[in-house]
């Protein structure tokens, strides 16, 4: 009871833990994983890709991907092919199923158990907030965060503070203290976000890889009007969705 911030509308916290401790008390999660599983989501959603969450990258994700009649992202650095590397996604074609696994990001949209689910980043940042607040009172979100190597234990993640903090900043209601030192974290950002990330330590990294257009791809601000909701196992942009639903119908 102490931990799960209930006494207000807009919440905040890291990682698997932080979505265990909250899920009870919330109607809609957003999940947070800037480098690079949510932007990724949106990219490819808002082209009417449809992505399915997966855990892992090992000989289950093949299995999976071949039942539900889908394409298995591939390893980032295999050139040609959808990855979590957005640039892979920049054209990727409506309508295509990707399998994309992912320990962080892919991990906590598999153990949201039903409660509404929203990917989001810092490109559809006002997108998914307006969203939210029209559909949910309670809204929770969750930075997905890195993890320290070889340990696998969390590591707080800058971009993902920003990316949080980007999505609250659109909100309207009573935030926690967890949510506001987020939310404040964005709103006194320096305003070179793409500086930012490129010099946090998981910008570094990408950079380091030859990741450069990813970066640049994760820092743009509000430039996506995609809503990665998460329906039967699959993120889909809820805009394209609900056209598509609405053409069916007639």
């Amino acid at each position: 009871m102490y931990y799960n911030q209930s006494e207000y509308q807009v919440k905040f916290e890291w990682g698997l833990e932080g979505l265990r401790e909250l899920l009870p008390v919330s109607d809609i999660i957003v999940i947070v994983d800037v480098l690079s599983f949510s932007t990724c989501v949106d990219i490819a959603t808002s082209r009417g890709a449809i992505i399915f969450p997966y855990q892992w990258k090992d000989n289950t994700a093949g299995d999976y991907a071949r039942q539900k009649g889908a394409n298995l992202a591939a390893r980032r650095s295999e050139k040609g092919k959808y990855s979590l590397s957005p640039q892979s996604l920049l054209t990727i074609p409506s309508n295509e199923k990707i399998v994309l696994p992912s320990p962080n990001g892919s991990s906590l949209s598999m153990a949201t158990d039903g409660v509404a689910t929203v990917c989001g980043c810092i490109r559809n940042a006002q997108a998914v907030a307006k969203y939210c607040q029209d559909q949910a009172e309670r809204i929770t979100v969750i930075a997905a965060g890195e993890r320290w190597s070889p340990s696998g234990r969390l590591r707080v993640a800058t971009e993902d503070l920003l990316g949080s903090g980007a999505i609250m900043s659109h909100l309207e209601s009573t935030f926690s203290p967890e949510a506001i030192y987020a939310r404040e974290a964005f709103l006194q950002r320096p305003i070179d976000l793409y500086s930012t990330i490129a010099h946090c330590s998981s910008g570094k990294e990408l950079l380091g890889r030859g990741f450069y257009q990813d970066v640049i791809l994760a820092a743009e601000y509000n430039v996506s009007e995609s809503v990665p909701l998460l329906v039967e196992e699959t993120y889909q942009d809820i805009n394209i969705r609900d056209k598509n639903i609405s053409n069916r119908v007639k």
